[in-house]
């Protein structure tokens, strides 16, 4: 669910660049007490694992794609702070190597999807726990797909609104809400099952061998 550099205005991704330097900032603050010479290793490789799924992107109507995110993965086993870093590292990389997402996107990607993806996956994880553990990661991973591509799917609605000429054609994404909402949010209502199950087994591949746990 990258966007792409081009289709969002400089009336979006200025402030969003404001928001995201403050929500890193928050992140990166005691973060190294949380990291053990266990840890980054396990952290390391989880964030190798997503940046990989990143890659295999399925095109969409309406100015994104669909991929898993694996953010939900990175949240339950180290916390919402080091998932959203690592996380923003995954689009960093896989904006400037491959193309994919961009750097005046960067910051509406990593909001949407690490930073809203890890906070909605531990939030739901801890509010169903105490039905089921299973049930609560694979919720969790759902939502953490759903979410992230609600938000995309909103900010690039709104674009035509936000920046357009005096003639009011759009000046950098055309497309509304009418089209980008379900052309953006019902293939990861798929999507987000096939999270649920690669998180799942990746939690109890790591809980089998005692990793950290939200």
């Amino acid at each position: 669910m990258h966007i792409p550099d081009g289709f969002l205005s400089p009336q979006t991704f200025l402030p969003a660049y404001a928001v995201a330097a403050a929500a890193w900032g928050w992140a990166v603050r005691g973060l190294r007490r949380r990291l053990d010479e266990a840890t980054v290793p396990r952290l390391a490789a989880l964030t190798a694992l997503a940046y990989g799924l990143g890659l295999v992107m399925l095109p969409l109507p309406g100015g994104t794609s669909g991929h898993a995110l694996g953010v939900a993965m990175l949240a339950l086993l180290f916390g919402v702070r080091a998932a959203f870093l690592a996380y923003s590292l995954v689009l960093v990389l896989q904006s400037l190597l491959f193309g994919a997402g961009g750097i005046t996107a960067l910051p509406v990607n990593a909001l949407a999807m690490g930073l809203a993806g890890a906070l909605v996956a531990v939030a739901v994880f801890r509010l169903l726990r105490g039905w089921s553990v299973t049930a609560a990661v694979a919720a969790a991973a759902w939502c953490s797909v759903v979410l992230p591509a609600l938000l995309v799917a909103a900010v690039l609605g709104a674009q035509p609104l936000i920046a357009q000429r005096a003639d009011g054609t759009p000046l950098f994404f055309p497309f509304g809400f009418s089209i980008v909402l379900p052309a953006v949010l019902l293939p990861h209502l798929l999507i987000g099952v096939g999270e649920a199950l690669l998180t799942l087994f990746v939690w109890r591949f790591a809980r089998a061998r005692r990793w950290v746990a939200a």
